[in-house]
């Protein structure tokens, strides 16, 4: 703003300058002294027109600053009008917005007692339409005091109807009582029964296993009989064959003991030769055959061929082992041994 009026100035002073005629030179016709009050006079007014227009300046400053002072004022006093206003407004919308929500709560409170209201007038025409019933109930049952009086003034135990009443009551409750009592039995009862149903069943089950099972053992002790008689014949074939065994072994022991018993006496060899030994006593039968057929090829060799004789057929001995196994062959030879005695 100081700047402002200070360009303003300059340009006054500058404008009041030019304005100022200053007057051309002359041919040096004035004297030097009248050139310079002519130059006094002039700054004079100069500085006249300066102060003049300083004063104005001044003036316009402090009009200007009035009205600057003037303008502030204002502005505050609109800046404080628009607050006013907008708490104003502010207020306004608050006031709004609360009348606004008292009338939705009037609203609602006046349909919630409309509510109210229709349930009470649904209310008192039940408790009018019970009334009327419960009247006409009461007419109906007028009767029945007179009837209760009458019942007291016969009975004995009873000196008032509400002593009568009570002992009904009772009575009901002991009824109550009991049939729930029946009814708890019942349950016990028809569970007790499905208990027993179900032992049963488990029951005839476990007898259809054991029956099943005592079926499946008979039948294995059947198996097992016929298999202890079948054991039982293989064991008497058994034991008979090998009696059968055992007497044809002893058979053959004595024929061979009665051959090396022959052999030892004609042959007089030393009886060393234990009875038990019987493949001992069949060597030394053997190496007797043997002997025995050798002297034989040897007589045959010697005799004429014109006497034919009976003679036992000699087969070698190789042949005798294949033909016969030791014990046959040893049989057999001494039977021919009994047949042929060697001169």
């Amino acid at each position: 703003m100081a700047s402002e009026l200070e360009e303003r100035v300059r340009a006054a002073f500058r404008d009041k300058l030019l304005l100022v005629k200053i007057p051309e030179k002359e041919d040096d016709l004035l004297p030097a002294g009248c050139c310079l009050l002519e130059k006094r006079r002039e700054l004079a007014e100069v500085e006249q027109a300066l102060l003049g227009q300083k004063e104005e300046f001044q003036m316009k400053m402090e009009r200007l600053q009035h009205r600057q002072q003037e303008l502030e004022s204002k502005e505050k006093q609109l800046k404080e009008a628009v607050l006013k206003f907008d708490k104003f407004l502010k207020d306004s919308d608050a006031k709004r917005s609360r009348a606004l929500r008292k009338a939705e709560e009037e609203q609602q409170q006046a349909a919630q007692r409309g509510v109210e209201a229709e349930h009470l007038r649904r209310e008192t025409a039940r408790l009018l339409s019970l009334k009327e019933k419960l009247q006409q109930h009461l007419e109906a049952y007028k009767a029945f005091p007179e009837y209760l009086q009458k019942v007291v003034d016969k009975a004995e135990q009873f000196q008032e109807i509400p002593e009568l009443i009570g002992r009904f009551q009772t009575l009901i409750a002991t009824q109550a009582k009991l049939i729930q009592r029946e009814l708890v039995n019942r349950e016990a009862m028809e569970e007790e029964r499905a208990r027993l149903q179900k032992y049963v069943e488990e029951s005839s089950n476990q007898i259809l296993r054991q029956n099943n099972q005592i079926a499946q053992l008979q039948a294995q002790l059947e198996e097992a009989q016929i298999r202890v008689h079948e054991g039982e014949s293989l064991w008497n074939r058994i034991q008979s064959t090998a009696a059968e065994k055992t007497l044809e072994v002893g058979q053959i022991k004595l024929a061979a003991l009665n051959l090396f018993q022959m052999v030892a006496k004609h042959r007089k060899l030393p009886a060393d030769v234990a009875q038990e030994d019987t493949e001992a006593q069949l060597d030394a039968v053997k190496l007797c055959t043997v002997d025995l057929i050798n002297m034989l090829a040897d007589f045959r060799k010697g005799d004429p061929p014109s006497v034919p004789q009976p003679e036992p057929t000699a087969t070698p001995q190789s042949e005798l082992n294949k033909t016969y196994p030791t014990s046959r062959t040893t049989t057999s030879l001494s039977t021919q041994k009994t047949k042929w005695t060697p001169t």
